[in-house]
């Protein structure tokens, strides 16, 4: 194989399994080559990932060393990527009854949650998170694509217990869009106690159900180490949460006149 086709394959192989270590004797058996030149290969392969600006590769030293990639995201092309989710959320066309947003379209296209998951997955790789956690249905997306970044298994909090989830811990919680009691529950199998989780969701206006996840997940004896949230609706002022990292602020739906206000969260990394 070719020197190009190496490089190539490496930088493949890499991506589609961001955070994991390949050895070097990996790559070697794979291509039949020595470890010099398997090592020229990846410092090419490092070079042409870098220009990119979505990630880098990473050599590790040792009798057990290897590479791995490592998903980044610029500052520029992250808030190039808010100012598009913003013009996307000020169509009026998005506009409910009730002064409600349709975002399923956003929150189901893959190239757009990517982009969300991009961000969050420099935000919190430094998390020591052990899973990420999501609430059925909408935040799944986004959760699973950011645990398929940082190289993490999902939780999903379910809103009824299934019968597949085996033995469940359960607790009614009081969403921030009214004060009516709702169920949430988690199978006891999810994660380890001691766990540390990244909960990850689509959209929050008061906090509610973020409030019920770190309280569900607490009576499991699981530590909550971030909080990313899409779109946080900026009223009410006061959330039931603290510590949350926004990537656009929801800050004004006119169902009158069909204005819809979006504003980049300016303090993104």
């Amino acid at each position: 194989m070719k020197r190009s086709h190496r490089v190539a394959a490496i930088c493949q192989i890499l991506t589609e399994s961001p955070g994991k270590v390949f050895a070097l004797k990996y790559f070697c058996d794979m291509f039949n080559a020595a470890k010099s030149s398997i090592s020229e290969d990846i410092n090419a392969a490092k070079d042409a990932v870098s220009v990119t600006g979505y990630g880098y590769i990473e050599t590790i030293t040792g009798a057990s060393g290897g590479a791995r990639y490592v998903p980044d995201i610029s500052l520029a092309k992250a808030q190039s990527f808010q100012d598009e989710l913003c013009a996307l959320l000020q169509d009026e066309g998005r506009i409910l009854g009730g002064g409600f947003l349709y975002t399923s379209d956003i929150m189901y296209n893959p190239a757009t949650v990517r982009g969300m998951a991009q961000i969050f997955a420099k935000k919190f790789r430094d998390s020591g998170a052990d899973y990420v956690a999501t609430i059925e249905t909408k935040g799944i997306p986004v959760a699973i694509m950011t645990a398929q970044l940082l190289n993490l298994p999902v939780i999903v909090i379910r809103r009824d217990t299934k019968i597949s989830e085996g033995a469940t811990v359960s607790i009614n919680y009081s969403p921030g869009s009214s004060e009516r009691l709702q169920r949430m529950s988690i199978s006891k199998r999810a994660a380890a106690p001691g766990s540390k989780v990244l909960i990850i969701d689509d959209f929050m206006r008061g906090g509610g159900s973020i409030k019920g996840i770190v309280e569900i997940l607490n009576e499991m004896d699981i530590q909550v180490v971030g909080k990313g949230i899409a779109i946080v609706d900026v009223t009410p002022q006061r959330k039931k949460v603290e510590d949350y990292f926004p990537i656009i602020h929801l800050a004004g739906v006119d169902e009158t006149s069909k204005i819809v206000k979006a504003v980049p969260n300016s303090d993104i990394f």
